[in-house]
């Protein structure tokens, strides 16, 4: 375990995303998403994320049920504000349209308030069943970043003041937004989807040098890039669309290299996300028991120095990139 910033919260080194029990994309069963987090206990992981997003509070739903069987110490949780769930009236349709085969009882409302940040983590409580969480980011403030700046954040500073939550942060897919936060205010950790990957090294011109300098953790997401590093082949998902053919054939070369050097791409992209010193946590989405197995398997995997070594003379990694 280590902890976040220059905070207390400590966390897992591999966390587990709860997006998949949120149904992402197919559909879930409440057996199969409470397995799933179980398998994760038991393979020592102790760090959660979830977001009122996922599934229309679904994935809040179903990790506050499975954790409440663990004692409250025992673990930490993370969710996400920016996004509040209003009623829509009737249950017609699906939400698919979002990424997630649930019915559409509700409606997203982006808010970035101070008034919504407190009613969306409230709401997040009573789905959850705890009475705190311990991080708390803002989801995807893209498009919101002036309110973000100016009122939800200063929001969390408070929350995390009172002892309300022990650590704040913001969550993005995008790396200069993120090191804007970074520069700009105190938060302890910042959640990066799918910019720090064997595929997509963005993050290290801005985000993780910023982070390293100021002291803020970076929490690493979307290790596998939505599926193309986790098994890429034609018709894989990168970032949550098909892969183009490029970025196909890239991963292949990864794989291949690989399996020359007796490890696999699993356990390379999870490695590779781990060895930046800024990166305190690897968050995966395993969407069943085995998948979950197979990560924390694949994160114990040792990858043998002449597969990064490799990968450096032939161009598939750049030689300022750290490695383990």
């Amino acid at each position: 375990m280590t902890t976040l910033g220059r905070g207390g919260v400590p966390v897992s080194p591999l966390a587990l995303g709860c997006a998949a029990l949120g149904n992402l994309y197919t559909p879930v069963t409440d057996a199969e998403a409470h397995a799933t987090v179980e398998a994760a206990w038991r393979r020592g992981v102790r760090t959660f994320d979830t977001a009122p997003h996922y599934g229309l509070g679904l994935s809040e739903r179903r990790l506050g049920a499975a954790l409440r069987e663990h004692p409250r110490d025992a673990y930490t949780l993370s969710t996400k504000v920016g996004r509040l769930l209003e009623p829509a009236g009737t249950a017609d349709g699906d939400d698919l349209a979002a990424g997630f085969a649930v019915p559409a009882t509700h409606h997203r409302v982006w808010d970035f308030s101070a008034d919504g940040v407190r009613r969306s983590l409230t709401a997040s409580l009573e789905r959850l069943g705890l009475d705190r969480v311990d991080i708390v980011y803002l989801h995807d403030p893209d498009d919101h970043a002036g309110q973000a700046l100016r009122e939800a954040y200063p929001a969390l500073e408070r929350l995390r003041a009172e002892g309300t939550v022990g650590a704040i942060g913001v969550g993005m897919n995008r790396t200069a937004p993120l090191t804007r936060f970074v520069r700009d205010t105190d938060v302890d950790v910042v959640l990066c989807a799918g910019r720090y990957t064997l595929l997509d090294q963005s993050a290290l011109a801005d985000l993780l040098p910023a982070a390293a300098a100021r002291g803020t953790s970076v929490v690493v997401g979307g290790a596998f890039n939505s599926g193309l590093l986790a098994d890429p082949r034609p018709g894989a998902a990168y970032d949550y669309t098909r892969a183009p053919d490029a970025l196909l054939e890239r991963a292949l070369r990864l794989k291949a290299v690989a399996e020359r050097h007796g490890t696999t791409l699993r356990a390379a992209a999870l490695a590779f996300c781990a060895a930046h010193p800024a990166v305190a946590s690897v968050l995966v989405g395993p969407r069943s028991a085995a998948e979950a197995e197979d990560c924390a398997d694949r994160f114990a995997e040792p990858v043998p120095a002449a597969y990064w070594e490799e990968l450096r003379r032939t161009g598939l990694l750049p030689p300022d990139a750290p490695v383990p």
